[in-house]
This record gives structure tokens, C-alpha cells and sequence, in this order.
């Protein structure tokens, strides 16, 4: 029987390799689309991680993961709109940049800041899952980028960025790292403040996105600079004191990709942080894009990368000094997560947590009933800066295809509803069933740097509708139908790169989603949503 078992296990191997190989790698990024600024903290077995989420709502999405490698959303730090005040007006890029996640002494602390939309903040929680408080505002803690740390007797102390540009600047955007002590039960900033470090380089820009650790009984001070695209980079400070002097590493930059060139397959890393496993490895998260012909199609992505610690100085990923796209794995036993359904039919009673809203949403026009997502139509647009009846999610691939059936009668001029890809208000896509010159048609829009152009139209009977887009890489190719077996192309190929960053500036990525509006009347009418398929093609 020995013989016979050792035999069938000969032959697997022989013929079937793959299936004796245990998993040797993973890709990057661990979270793909528009999430950048990532802060990850370790609590026993499991890691927490955040990242900016700008103008859309809910604010700061927080992920879960137990081996560095499969990570899953389990909420967000602010989701009830007395938490995020990002109001009519807010522009684009603006609102919730660079989160920072802690833990100490059993309460969760997120403190990030909100452009726009009140300074910086921080709040905190018993459980990453939340509920999180309500936010503590600090009225004298300047600039941007903040981050905490919690010194061995329990001290927090407040690190940022001092992003104005006083007269006595050397060169442009000579930023400023601060730390002060933090009384986290007053809520304020007390004590002496120290300016740290302007960046390594006597004329290093965008000095940003400070972390303090304290290792081997030194404090070290990681910040970003370069600016957060092409130049960016890392770079590291060591003290013997909270309060400095810093001295700048040797090796600095720590880490970039400044020098692989434009062509590189990932490029702008920087804003980094770490975390160190419970074997005592230590690990680095960061930001980066992956370019797709030199575009910037999916916004800032969440990056790992091995990091030792050698003569006391960190080395990202020794021995290859770069953030691979295809990583070894991190010794920590795999654990993935069931994925979500491609098709969302809308059967929970809450919306799933991938979907967003522009703005803060201050009144409720927006239901879920009977397998059925309901939208009212108002007044505002997404040409608006304001909080339109929008819901969408970020495109995490560069191919990938989505549909949305709906069921909408316009009744008035100027009434419109369906599939809506964008950047922001004036870089955009909609599909939408409308009402003009006084017969429903189906039409193709394009908002291109604020011009709108009908691309195509095509008269349309009936309240139903599937309306449809498929990515490859820089194409977009819209079409319609009475249901997902009826595919009638809509318009010839659409140039992608409209919704890149490089085209249509800001910090974010793009989005797709559902969208209704009455542009500019009073409406009583409503859209129904049966469902919305995302389906993306692994990378």
C-alpha cells in the first residue's frame, strides 16, 4: 500500500509539479485602484490598513488583512456625515488626504486631514470595525500629512508637514516636518514645537508624510519628498531624541524610483510606512502607479515591499533596492478572503463597501428596496461641486467590463439617468436614457476638460434599459440593450486616457458608477437600479 501511495504521489509530481508547489509569490499592489497615502498598523496577528479617499464619501476606507498579501474592506473611519463635512463647493482633490492608523493601549486612532473641510483631526475607536468617534479638530496644528506616535511612557506626540511657503524660503516648496506632544484626552497641542527636518537634500521639495518609530532605542523620522509623482521618494532621519536633531541617512533616498525613468512598470513610490510582523520582520507600504503607456489610469495604488534593518538604517527590499510587481511571499501563513459576486443585485440592506459618494451626502435621496436601487432625481449635476444623486466605485483594472440595468422614465426635459465613468466634474463619460426635444433617446456624452459633447444617440422605446462599457487598456467601447444578451454599440471607440490623471489632474482615479439628475429643475422623479456588474480582468 506504501509502495502504491508513493507511486501516485511520484506521478503528480511529475506530471502536475504545480499542484506540489506551494505558493512562492504574490502581485502588487495588495489593494489595486485609487488608494494612495497607506498607513497599516499590527495589532497581535492582524494587520489594519487606510488610505486617502479625497472628496468621496464614505471618508477613509479601512482594510484587513492576517498575511500582507489578500487584504479585505471592512468599513470605513468616517461614515455618518457629523463625522465629514465636505460640502457644496469642495473642489476636486480636495477633502481627506494622508490617514495615519495607530493603536495603543487598546483604542484605535486615525488622524488625518481634511482639506477644505475643517484642518486636521483625529478620532478614535475600540474596534478597527468601528463606530469611530466623532472627530477632535485641532485648531493649531498647521499644514498637512499628520501621523502619531506613542512614545514607551505613553506620550503621543503630533508629527506634519508645514506645506505654506513662508518669504524666507531657500527654494520652492521647502516643506516643513514638526512634532509636538499631543494630550489626546484634551484634544489639543501643548508644549514646545520643533521644526525637524526640511528633507535630505539642501533642496528636497514637498517635504510630507512624516512617520516617527523609535528602534534599537533610537527615534527615526521616515518622511516623502520629491512631490508624489515622477520625483517622489523616501527618505530617513535618526535621534536620540523625540525632539531631534535629526540627522539625515547616508543612503538617502531610502527608497524611489525617480531614477528607473518614465518606462518603468511602477513608478512615483514614496509616502511610506511601516510595520514590523510578529517574528520581528519588518515590512513597508507605500504608494505608487502602475503607467499604462505613460498614463496614469488608475490613480495611486497601495504597494508592500520587504524592508531590514542594517547598521541600524532601513533597506527597502535588499539586494534589489526597488517595489517588485511580483513579490516573494511574506512567510505568514496565506489567508485570503471570499470575494464579493461580480454582479451587485442590490439584495442587502445596505450598500455594499466599495460604492462611494461625491461630497457628503446631507440628505437621504437614495433607497434600497425589493432588490432595487433607487435614486431621486435633483437638481444637482456632476458638473456641480456638489453632492449629485451619484453612487460609484473605483476602476481597479485596466481591462475590465460593467453593465447596470435600470428601469427610468424621464418625464421632463433635461431629466437624465445611467452609467457614469469620470475623473471629475469637467473629465467624464455618461450613458444616460434622457428626454430632449420632447422624445426619450439613449446618448453617449463626453465632458472633456469642461467642453461636453453628445458622441452618439439613438432613439429609445420602454422604461428598461442595460447599458454597458469594456475597457482595454486605453479604449472604452459603450453600447446598449434591453438586457445583458443585447449588446448594440453606442458610438465608435472612446480614447480611455480622458479619465487619466496625466489628462485630467488632480490626485484621484477614476471612478464608474450610477447617476441621475433633473440638471437644474424641480423633479419628483425617481430611477430604479436592478443591478451592476463589475467584472475585472486579473492583473
Amino acid at each position: 500500500m506504501k509502495q502504491k501511495l508513493f507511486f501516485i504521489s511520484f506521478l503528480l509530481t511529475l506530471f502536475f509539479p504545480t499542484i506540489c508547489k506551494a505558493q512562492e509569490t504574490f502581485r502588487n499592489p495588495i489593494v489595486s485602484g485609487f488608494h494612495p497615502d497607506p498607513s497599516i498598523c499590527r495589532v497581535g496577528d492582524d494587520f489594519y490598513l487606510v488610505t486617502s479617499s479625497f472628496e468621496w464619501y464614505p471618508g477613509i476606507p479601512v482594510f484587513h488583512s492576517r498575511d500582507l498579501m489578500h487584504w479585505e474592506q471592512i468599513g470605513h473611519v468616517l461614515d455618518r456625515p457629523s463625522q465629514l463635512a465636505m460640502k457644496e463647493g469642495l473642489r476636486p482633490s480636495q477633502g481627506l488626504w494622508a490617514p495615519t492608523i495607530r493603536h495603543h493601549e487598546g483604542i484605535y486612532y486615525v488622524v488625518c486631514t481634511a482639506q477644505g473641510a475643517g484642518g486636521n483631526f483625529y478620532v478614535t475607536a475600540e474596534s478597527p470595525y468601528g463606530p469611530w468617534s466623532e472627530p477632535v479638530f485641532l485648531k493649531d496644528a498647521p499644514g498637512i500629512d499628520p501621523s502619531l506616535f506613542f512614545d514607551d511612557d505613553g506620550t503621543c506626540w503630533y508629527c506634519g508637514s508645514i506645506n505654506e511657503t513662508p518669504k524666507e524660503d531657500r527654494y520652492p516648496c521647502e516643506d516643513r516636518i514638526y512634532i509636538q506632544q499631543l494630550d489626546v484626552k484634551e484634544g489639543r497641542l501643548i508644549g514646545p514645537r520643533a521644526i525637524v527636518c526640511t528633507g535630505h537634500a539642501v533642496n528636497a521639495p514637498y517635504a510630507e508624510a512624516p512617520h516617527v518609530y523609535k528602534i534599537d532605542g533610537k527615534y527615526m523620522l521616515m518622511i516623502a519628498e520629491g512631490g508624489t509623482w515622477g520625483n517622489h521618494a523616501v527618505t530617513v532621519f535618526k535621534s536620540d531624541s523625540i525632539m531631534g536633531p535629526y540627522v539625515a541617512g547616508i543612503a538617502n533616498p531610502v527608497l524611489t524610483h525617480r531614477h528607473l525613468g518614465n518606462d518603468v512598470d511602477i513608478t512615483t513610490i514614496g509616502h511610506a510606512d511601516l510595520v514590523q510582523t510578529k517574528d520581528g520582520r519588518w515590512w513597508s507600504v507605500m504608494l505608487g502607479v502602475r503607467p499604462l503607456q505613460g498614463y496614469t489610469m488608475l490613480g495611486r495604488e497601495t504597494f508592500i515591499t520587504p524592508v531590514e534593518f542594517q547598521h541600524g538604517w532601513p533597506v527597502f527590499n535588499p539586494g534589489i533596492g526597488r517595489v517588485l510587481a511580483e513579490e516573494h511571499v511574506t512567510g505568514l501563513a496565506s489567508c485570503p478572503f471570499d470575494v464579493l459576486p461580480d454582479k451587485d443585485e442590490f439584495d442587502e440592506p445596505e450598500l455594499r463597501l466599495c460604492w462611494n459618494f461625491l461630497r457628503t451626502p446631507f440628505s437621504r435621496w437614495h433607497e434600497i428596496k425589493d432588490g432595487r436601487l433607487i435614486l431621486d432625481l435633483r437638481k444637482e449635476s456632476v458638473a456641480d461641486l456638489a453632492n449629485p444623486s451619484l453612487i460609484a466605485r473605483r476602476i481597479e483594472h485596466f481591462d475590465f467590463r460593467a453593465s447596470t440595468i435600470m428601469e427610468f422614465a424621464p418625464k421632463r426635459e433635461g431629466e437624465e439617468s445611467g452609467l457614469i465613468m469620470m475623473q471629475n466634474e469637467k473629465n467624464n463619460y455618461r450613458l444616460v436614457l434622457r428626454r430632449t426635444d420632447g422624445k426619450n433617446n439613449i446618448a453617449l456624452i463626453k465632458t472633456d476638460k469642461g467642453t461636453t459633447t453628445v458622441v452618439a444617440e439613438m432613439p429609445w422605446k420602454g422604461r428598461k434599459a442595460c447599458l454597458m462599457v469594456e475597457a482595454r487598456g486605453l479604449e472604452y467601447q459603450f453600447a446598449v440593450g434591453q438586457d445583458e444578451s443585447e449588446k448594440i454599440l453606442l458610438g465608435a471607440v472612446q480614447d480611455a486616457s480622458l479619465l487619466s490623471s496625466n489628462h485630467a489632474g488632480g490626485f484621484i482615479g477614476p471612478y464608474i458608477g450610477m447617476y441621475a439628475t433633473s440638471n437644474g429643475q424641480d423633479s419628483r422623479n425617481h430611477v430604479s437600479f436592478l443591478s451592476f456588474t463589475y467584472s475585472g480582468d486579473s492583473f
